[in-house]
């Protein structure tokens, strides 16, 4: 995805790291148990020192490009913007939590020498060298330093769950103030949250404070034991899930979903017959069926089954429309979108939305928040869906930020987005394919330009 030339500095250069990559994806495993043992003790302390070597490098970048920023002249408010996305994009993971990791990685390398020592010896692993960063991220340097020393000989030997005790209870007896004022302080990070989870299911989390999660957990559990000793044949948690959908929705029934949905599905996977136990058609067909089990895309959820598409879009009591995408036959992507829809505006952004799924950034997969210009306005790039990209907010932000660009892969279509990093590194990025993106003509694929996909939409 990305090039780089050889390092000069001391220690092994890029093309040494890769060939060490390669020796050991050809590692033999014809040995003897107590080898195969052996080798397994002394690869996970290779991950640990290749851990401790990368925290090191990223304090060491942190550090480098705050430097450079400040003396471009950039405001000190923003000086840090984009360091964190362009780390994300080098461990492959969301600018979320290569943010998180930089922070522990600075307070591992600079102020824990005795946690970072024995991570460097591979004693221990990188995420308990960084619970003890996480744990004592609030205290002063010099009580950190307490912490460190009184943990490091013990660390090798303490698992997750021990470190984390540990290290929070040195912490509080060093600064019982300001580990209450802590407390206090998370009350602002609470809020809710929602994931795929496997089998068309998701996951509704919340963070709350304390007192408040166990009322509102205590309240669910007596609804439910309530309802069951009246009859209820539902389990426990199946009532005290359907009670949480009922109260904060306002529903009579967990099922009456009143909220709008978008369903993207094939044309093929919308029409096709469905039939019952006995064999009875419980819905019309259309001329071509082929491919008509291509599963669909619920928006903010992922890929559903195609009979759950259907049973959405044609079994709901709710109100239903469709309107019409339109996807390029032989790649799958989207080229434009049907408009005729009541009340419907902001066509271009939904179907970026749409398009793109999730942020366009690699491995971010954050929900879209903004949608913009991959080459920006202000140089010319048109408001178009070829132009355009989700992004989530934090990722937007972050390609503002000095040394960054984006500008729209071969062909302009929108379907790849070229990202360049200040340090000269390029990603290129596409879209997950839509439903019917693989079909060929002849198996379900329309032949032409361009063909249908349709958009169902739920309201009550």
């Amino acid at each position: 995805m990305f090039d780089t030339a050889d390092s000069s500095t001391a220690g092994p250069s890029i093309s040494e790291l890769a060939a060490l990559v390669g020796r050991l994806a050809g590692l033999s495993t014809d040995v003897d148990d107590a080898e195969r043992v052996d080798r397994i003790r002394w690869l996970e302390a290779i991950k640990s020192a290749a851990a401790a070597a990368q925290a090191r490098m990223t304090a060491a970048f942190a550090s480098s490009q705050r430097d450079e920023q400040q003396a471009a002249g950039v405001p000190a408010a923003r000086v840090g913007e984009g360091v964190a996305a362009q780390l994300g994009l080098a461990r492959r993971e969301s600018p979320a939590r290569a943010a998180r990791y930089t922070g522990w990685a600075q307070v591992l390398v600079h102020e824990l020498p005795g946690t970072f020592a024995v991570l460097q010896r591979g004693e221990t692993t990188e995420w308990r060298a960084m619970l003890v960063a996480r744990e004592t991220i609030w205290l002063s340097r010099t009580d950190r330093a307490a912490v460190d020393a009184a943990l490091a000989d013990r660390l090798a030997g303490l698992g997750d769950r021990q470190v984390e005790v540990e290290a929070r209870k040195l912490a509080y007896r060093l600064d019982p103030h300001g580990f209450l004022a802590r407390s206090r302080a998370a009350d602002r990070d609470r809020r809710v949250s929602l994931r795929p989870a496997p089998d068309t299911m998701t996951r509704l989390s919340a963070l709350l404070p304390a007192a408040q999660g166990v009322a509102a957990y205590a309240a669910l559990a007596r609804a439910a034991d309530t309802l069951r000793a009246t009859g209820d044949a539902r389990g426990r948690g199946q009532v005290m899930a359907d009670t949480l959908v009922e109260r904060v929705t306002g529903q009579s029934t967990a099922d009456a979903v009143p909220v709008e949905i978008n369903l993207v599905m094939t044309d093929r996977t919308l029409f096709k017959t469905d039939t019952d136990a006995t064999g009875r058609q419980v819905s019309p067909d259309t001329e071509d069926s082929a491919g008509a089990d291509e599963p669909a895309h619920l928006v903010g959820h992922g890929p559903i089954p195609a009979g759950l598409a259907r049973h959405l879009a044609r079994g709901s009591d709710a109100n239903v429309w469709v309107r019409r995408l339109y996807t390029e036959a032989s790649t799958g992507q989207l080229v434009t979108i049907d408009a005729r829809k009541r009340c419907f505006e902001g066509v271009i952004r939904q179907a970026i939305i749409v398009r793109d799924q999730v942020c366009r950034t690699p491995w971010c997969g954050a929900p879209i928040r903004h949608t913009d210009h991959a080459t920006s306005h202000v140089e010319g790039g048109p408001t178009s869906l070829s132009n355009g990209q989700g992004l989530c907010e934090a990722c937007n932000y972050a390609k503002q930020a000095l040394g960054w660009s984006t500008t729209p892969g071969p062909g302009g279509s929108g379907e790849s987005v070229i990202i360049t990093t200040p340090t000269g590194h390029s990603y290129t990025t596409r879209p997950l394919d839509l439903p019917g993106a693989h079909a060929q003509p002849g198996h379900g694929q329309r032949a032409g330009p361009a063909s249908p996909v349709a958009a169902i939409d739920h309201a009550a």
